[in-house]
């Protein structure tokens, strides 16, 4: 039988103590991390009237999921180094070595539950990440008072211009004609669009034939330095219900199926996509990150185990894999900026470390 290692038994043995690993850093990074930023928030949430223990239990469940995804790579990368430094400390890689083994045949069973770690980094960015970062970022919108009942529709600080009209939205939920917004402010112009005429806020705002009906109007005349209560206001002339529903979508709150249905609309409309196309191919590359961890921390292993230098491999090891997360974010920035090509900015920094990590890798046997 074909088999990319020459002992099952051996494979298991590794990658059983690099899974153990992984799984430890995990919980340990999470639950600190977790515990920190609730100390932060709790402040936030429990001012809030209502708001007690239950409240900070849905922000850990709503959170937690952020971290994992965040710091997983993080935990394969420390996994691999821990375990590289065990084996090469119990002279196990010596005896690998002796028996036959190539350094890329000891390093395949760790790059298979790796690979594993990537598949269900990936199956667990698609479920449950997008819904909790919706529903966290609609809580957060709303200062975490009452969720919107919808929250995947409910957006936040919504800027539109019209005719005369500039009109901002603290919080827009519904569709069509069901749209209410909250929290509005008009900011209103002259015919020429030059010069402010009045500032007017309302609770409420609500679609009309000619505009929005905004209620309970209170208005700042700015030539005559007054305020009026106005009461039912017509505003907003010009910008109708769809503005606030044809957008561009968050990608940590979408589905690859969502974002790439999202470029396509607006490829149709005319309008840039290279952040979109950038976030869409990053949300492939991000969970493969884990594949490239055993081989950046393999430094950590190979050489000379005699030499003395096994916590220098280690520090080069971590330094290598932190310098890749780094250059990933960096990359991603700007690809969603437009500084760089998408399929450069998400796959750029995986392929020139995968070489880093082969060139350290050589370097290192000889």
């Amino acid at each position: 039988m074909m088999r990319p290692w020459p002992s099952n038994t051996l494979a298991l043995y590794q990658a059983r103590m690099f899974a153990i690993r992984i799984v430890a850093f995990a919980f340990v990074l999470v639950g600190i991390l977790q515990m920190l930023d609730l100390l932060s928030e709790s402040e936030k949430i429990l001012a809030v009237s209502g708001n007690g223990n239950a409240e900070l239990w849905q922000y850990v469940q709503l959170r937690a999921p952020q971290l994992v995804d965040t710091f997983l790579p993080f935990s394969v990368l420390l996994g691999a180094l821990v375990t590289w430094a065990s084996l090469s400390t119990s002279s196990e890689i010596v005896i690998m070595k002796g028996a036959g083994l190539s350094p890329h045949k000891i390093l395949l069973p760790m790059m298979a539950t790796a690979l594993l770690v990537s598949v269900a980094h990936f199956v667990f960015s698609e479920t449950v990440l997008p819904q909790t970062n919706a529903r966290l970022d609609a809580w957060q919108g709303a200062d975490y008072g009452v969720l919107p009942a919808d929250p995947g529709t409910a957006r936040f600080d919504e800027w539109q211009i019209g005719d005369s009209d500039i009109l901002f939205a603290e919080q827009v939920e519904g569709a069509g004609a069901d749209m209410v917004l909250t929290g509005v402010t008009v900011y209103r112009r002259s015919a020429n669009g030059a010069d402010l005429v009045a500032i007017a806020n309302g609770p409420r705002a609500v679609p009309v034939a000619d505009g929005w009906q905004l209620d309970d109007t209170r208005s700042f005349n700015v030539a005559a330095a007054q305020i009026e209560e106005i009461g039912p206001m017509i505003v907003g002339r010009g910008i109708a219900p769809a503005r606030y529903t044809v957008e561009t979508p968050d990608p940590d709150e979408s589905t690859t199926s969502e974002l790439a249905a999202a470029i396509e609309r607006l490829e149709a409309a005319g309008r840039p996509t290279d952040a979109l196309h950038t976030a869409f191919m990053h949300k492939f590359s991000a969970p493969l990150s884990a594949l490239l961890m055993p081989l950046l921390g393999a430094v950590a292993g190979f050489g000379l185990a005699r030499s003395g230098q096994l916590f220098k491999r280690t520090v080069i090891g971590l330094v290598l894999g932190f310098a890749y997360f780094v250059a990933d974010n960096a990359m991603l920035a700007m690809g969603q900026f437009g500084a760089a090509p998408p399929i450069l900015a998400a796959w750029g920094p995986f392929l020139m470390f995968f070489l880093v990590g082969e060139a350290v890798l050589f370097r290192t046997e000889e």
